[in-house]
This record gives C-alpha cells, sequence and structure tokens, in this order.
C-alpha cells in the first residue's frame, strides 16, 4: 500500500482494517490518485478521490485517515472529526485516530468528549505521551482518565437481571464464545457488541448491511445477517470480512444453525432454505 506522509504535522498512516488484498483494485486507483493529487496540492480533488475509494470500499481506512487529515490541516475539525469517528467505529484499537478524535473535540469545546476518547488509549500506545499532554491541558491526567472510565464490575460477567437501553430499532441477538452480546439494529443498518462489562460499541456499520433482521453464530466465531432489505444472508467472519453468503432469497427473516447447516426463513416465498456452511 502507497503510505501517505502529511508533512505539515509529520504523521504516517497505518495498515488497513482489513487485509490489502481484501480492498478492491478501483478503491486503490482512486487512493494512489487522491495521494498524487495531493502532493501538488489539489487538496479539494485529493479529498474527492479518497470519498470515491471509502464509497468502493466502506472499510478502507487508509482512505479515511488521509481524508480526515486533509479536512484537519484545512480547520475543518467538525468534518474531520466525523472521519476519525468512522475509523474508530471500523478500527477501535486505531489510537493514532483515537487521539485525532479527542484533540478535535477539544478544539471544538467538547472536552468531556475529549476526555471520553482519552480514556481508550492504552500507555503502550505510541501516542500515548501526546494523549498525556493533552489530558495535562484539560487539567487530568491519562491515569485518572483511565480509573473513571473503569467499569465497576472490572470487566466480570454480570449475570444479574439489567436491560441496555437506547439501542435504535434492536431485532437479532447472538453471542460468541468469550461472552460478547450482537445485537442487530435495523433502522440504523448496524450492529452493535455489548462486552462482558456492559460497554456498547458498534461492531460493525458497512454499506452492505440493509435491515438487519435476524443474527446467529457459528462455533468458529463467524456471524450472520439475514439482510432483510437486500434480500441476502450475509457472513461476517471473526476478523471482521463482510461477504455476501446468500443472494437472491425472499426477504430473509430467521436464522438457525444446526451441524453445520444455516437455516433461513423466507418470508418473501413462504419457505425456509437450508444451506451447508
Amino acid at each position: 500500500m502507497k503510505k501517505f506522509l502529511i508533512t505539515f504535522f509529520a504523521l504516517i498512516i497505518g495498515c488497513s482494517t482489513f487485509a490489502e488484498d481484501l480492498i478492491s483494485t478501483d478503491a486503490k486507483l482512486e487512493y494512489n490518485r487522491g495521494v498524487d493529487l495531493y502532493k501538488i496540492g489539489q487538496y479539494d480533488r485529493s479529498m474527492a478521490s479518497f470519498r470515491r475509494a471509502i464509497e468502493l470500499d466502506p472499510n478502507y481506512i487508509d482512505a479515511y485517515y488521509n481524508l480526515g487529515s486533509i479536512l484537519e490541516y484545512l480547520n475543518q475539525e467538525d468534518a474531520a472529526l466525523a472521519v476519525f469517528k468512522q475509523i474508530i467505529v471500523r478500527k477501535p484499537e486505531d489510537y493514532e485516530s483515537v487521539y485525532k478524535a479527542a484533540n478535535l473535540s477539544n478544539k471544538l469545546g467538547q472536552p468531556d468528549k475529549a476526555k471520553t476518547y482519552l480514556s481508550l488509549i492504552p500507555p503502550e500506545s505510541t501516542v500515548y505521551t501526546k494523549a498525556q499532554q493533552l489530558a495535562n491541558s484539560l487539567g487530568t491526567d491519562m491515569q485518572t482518565l483511565k480509573a473513571a472510565s473503569k467499569p465497576q464490575n472490572d470487566g466480570e460477567l454480570d449475570l444479574t437481571n439489567g436491560i441496555y437501553n437506547n439501542i435504535p430499532s434492536p431485532t437479532g441477538i447472538t453471542a460468541d464464545s468469550l461472552g460478547n452480546v450482537y445485537v442487530a439494529c435495523f433502522s440504523d443498518n448496524m450492529i452493535y457488541k455489548i462486552t462482558p462489562d456492559g460497554r456498547r460499541i458498534i461492531f460493525l456499520k458497512d454499506s452492505r448491511i440493509n435491515g438487519p433482521i435476524a443474527l446467529v453464530s457459528d462455533s468458529s466465531g463467524n456471524i450472520y445477517i439475514s439482510n432483510y432489505n437486500s434480500d441476502n444472508v450475509l457472513k461476517v467472519t471473526s476478523s471482521g470480512a463482510v461477504s455476501v453468503l446468500i443472494g437472491n432469497i425472499s426477504k430473509p427473516y430467521g436464522l438457525f444453525i444446526s451441524k453445520g447447516l444455516l437455516y433461513v426463513s423466507s418470508q418473501g416465498s413462504n419457505s425456509v432454505l437450508r444451506y451447508k456452511l
């Protein structure tokens, strides 16, 4: 992958969320065009190319990063912050982007949000020193922010009755072997992840998700989604790669796995499909 050095603030973007060979050729061409346009000072055209790369591959982290960095340089803080948030959704461990979100939030007069982002950065991160400096400018330090954000149950699974509020249009639910719970959100076209300690994060936001209904997971950690509005079933691997597993199934609804077979109820055809995994 062609790396992109932004000389204004000396930062280099990291690796993408998914493997290089999973990024489409057309997306790579737009990305490289964006880099070339940036080098000759054509910032608007460069950003347009990065946006086209993202349209072609919604998980192209490098394209998001370069787009956000140019917006930041042009003092378009709101737009830049929105872009870095998209990276964090797709790759929470990209702490350079987390730091940038914190710094931009501070510039926008949102110190509490800045502190929340800073609390996500671990000591071993390469941006931890910068994060500590930003925390100090906010009248606190990273240790205090970490302590304040630590779940009360210290990461242990809560086995009591309870409720998770403010999840938009929840539909299907599944879980993995580590105790993480996944919830489909029909109207927002995304999948939430609720960790055993109660943290709720966006697990997957992808342009191919369109009206998710049911979720089911297999023993290998793959998750399957009945994609009601697109008439297909998606497969999400444990690494986060998304693909269409079954196409042309009218209004898929319920999902069930047994003995290596995936069963899908089709509301549009009044039938149940059996598919060998």
